[in-house]
């Protein structure tokens, strides 16, 4: 099985994927693992993609559809995949589709995780990271009353991404680029909405049902 996932930052998507494509038995490609695999590895586009990652720019489209696509082509991906990150806009799942067409395959299911901007905001900027061993605490899921982390210790603080007004940049930056690659997908009559909200296990069981019309 082909599968695209998709959501707002905060949707849980890295968590769900994990978890659909452990059940399936398919690779869980994303566009982070493939960016540290080439660079890790010293390719030729691990090094034109590493001259944009340490300016803090974003790699572009040509670097990634290029990594994308050597990573597709791998044995383990040859007979479903499921892709985390990738696409983030309409030109780039155009791309997708004609890499697909060329080995005569398709995406089967695009799941779009569903939550609302509240719900998100929540999320991400309840988060606290130990300075110490790096887990994140949650101040409203782990009933939190203080700085401290459980584990070890180290002082809890919040990570700027993880900011209000960050958090709200990017919800206008997901709104910005990727509602239209929602709707395309929309139109390819492939797109299927799960709603995100609830436990991490309700999530996924959702997800599950959802494509168990095409598991084999």
């Amino acid at each position: 099985m082909r599968i695209v996932l998709v959501g707002p930052p905060g949707a849980g998507k890295g968590t769900q994927a994990q978890f659909i494509a452990s059940h399936l038995s398919i690779p869980k490609i994303s566009t982070g693992d493939i960016f540290r695999a080439n660079v890790s590895g010293g390719t030729e586009l691990g090094r034109q993609a590493k001259q944009y990652m340490d300016r803090g720019d974003l790699v572009p489209d040509e670097v990634t559809i290029a990594m994308v696509r050597d990573r597709l082509a791998e044995d383990d991906a040859r007979d479903g995949f499921l892709l985390d990150g990738f696409p983030r806009n309409v030109p780039q799942a155009e791309t997708l589709k004609k890499i697909l067409a060329e080995w005569d395959a398709r995406l089967d299911i695009v799941l779009e995780l569903v939550v609302d901007e509240d719900e998100v905001v929540r999320r991400l900027s309840g988060r606290r990271t130990c300075d110490r061993c790096g887990r994140i605490w949650h101040v409203d899921f782990d009933d939190k009353q203080d700085d401290i982390c459980d584990d070890c210790g180290g002082h809890l603080f919040q990570r700027d991404d993880d900011k209000e007004e960050v958090v709200m940049h990017r919800l206008e930056v997901y709104k910005h680029d990727t509602a239209p690659l929602v709707q395309f997908y929309a139109d390819e009559h492939i797109l299927v909405g799960i709603d995100a909200t609830g436990p991490v296990e309700e999530v996924t069981k959702r997800a599950l049902t959802a494509l168990r019309p095409l598991e084999k």
